[in-house]
């Protein structure tokens, strides 16, 4: 599994196809944002955190399996239309959120004890969305499957992700207001959207890694 090799073939499968990506998530992209501009102001700056990851168990799950399935029909020379891609992901909705919500508590309480923990299970859960939406697993069991399809290739993974991810979180809190101080509400609603769609890439960089991992021996 080579990482260059591997995210190379996501660029260039994201930059080729980006208007369709554009057309299928960015829609729900900007809602989620929205939404969570919204829910920020009703509730103050102490709960936003729990709310927002609420917020996100509605939106997430449907742009993102929609993404899969895209990335899925297009490996294989197919154009699905967005009607179906969303039909399919309402129906995995229930499924997805409960996945989302079980991997999304379990990588909060492992960076509660360090940094490290949290990075360590995402890392190892890395593929659970794949496996879900591809193969029809149920949460627990594609949990599972991703701890042990991710055995052996944890430093390759990382790598990739830390490539995507590490310059969106830096733009992330870089791009928070300074204590004391008002946000700009459409400032922040443009930096949250474009960092939400920017996200995807790790999507796509992810399915390319599964799909590479899929396609090797398993690891004893």
């Amino acid at each position: 599994m080579n990482v260059f090799h591997a995210l190379r073939d996501a660029w260039f499968f994201f930059s080729h196809n980006l208007p369709a990506i554009i057309r299928l998530c960015l829609p729900l992209v900007v809602l989620e944002a929205v939404v969570q501009q919204f829910v920020s102001a009703q509730v103050g700056i102490e709960a936003t955190a729990a709310y927002g990851i609420l917020v996100g168990l509605l939106f997430y799950p449907l742009y993102t399996a929609a993404l899969i399935l895209f990335l899925d029909a297009r490996s294989r020379g197919e154009v699905p239309a967005n009607r179906d891609l969303f039909a399919a992901s309402l129906r995995l909705w229930p499924a997805f959120a409960l996945l989302a919500g079980l991997s999304t508590l379990a990588i909060m309480l492992g960076a509660s004890l360090f940094v490290l923990p949290g990075l360590w299970l995402m890392i190892k859960l890395a593929f659970a969305e794949y496996l879900l939406v591809l193969r029809g697993l149920s949460p627990m069991k594609a949990l599972r499957e991703s701890f042990e399809l991710t055995n052996g290739y944890f430093w390759q993974i990382l790598t990739c992700v830390l490539c995507v991810m590490l310059p969106l979180w830096l733009l992330s809190w870089a791009s928070q207001p300074a204590e004391g101080t008002q946000p700009d509400v459409l400032l922040s609603l443009l930096l949250d959207s474009a960092n939400g769609f920017l996200q995807l890439f790790a999507t796509v960089v992810l399915f390319r890694l599964f799909m590479l991992r899929s396609s090797l021996p398993a690891e004893e």
